[in-house]
């Protein structure tokens, strides 16, 4: 077993990109960080490094807790680390997702000055 574990290939084994070579190209941009630190793909990894990501909209944050080299299902890639994501990031992510559920029947129009007040009312804002 060998003792190199890159850091674009364990995002990839844990299932945090779908492909390596997504997994490569978002270091390369600088969207992973390890320690708070910006790392390139190929940072070897050590168990209690903490990697910060970005899911879609969620800044997700997850900690080493074991080394894999290849790809596992997603039952057993949960096996591998803990999700320290702080609660109030989950919960903005959950208001955004609840505020593009807000849709409108196709060919009803704008909605008219009235709508626009009933609908700030509900929301509360």
């Amino acid at each position: 077993m060998t003792t190199h574990f890159r850091l674009d290939k364990y995002l990839w084994a844990i299932r945090a990109y779908k492909t390596r070579s997504l997994s490569t190209e978002a270091c390369k941009n600088g969207r992973i960080k390890v320690n708070g630190i910006v790392a390139k793909a190929s940072r070897e990894l050590k168990i209690g490094d903490q990697i910060g990501f970005k899911v879609d909209q969620l800044n997700k944050q997850i900690e080493v807790t074991q080394l894999i080299h290849n790809r596992v299902n997603p039952t057993l890639a949960l096996d591998n680390y803990n999700d320290i994501t702080p609660k109030e990031e989950i919960e903005r992510v959950e208001m955004i997702r609840q505020m593009k559920d807000e849709k409108r029947d196709r060919g009803i129009g704008r909605p008219s000055k009235k709508d626009r007040r009933d609908i700030e009312k509900l929301k509360g804002i």
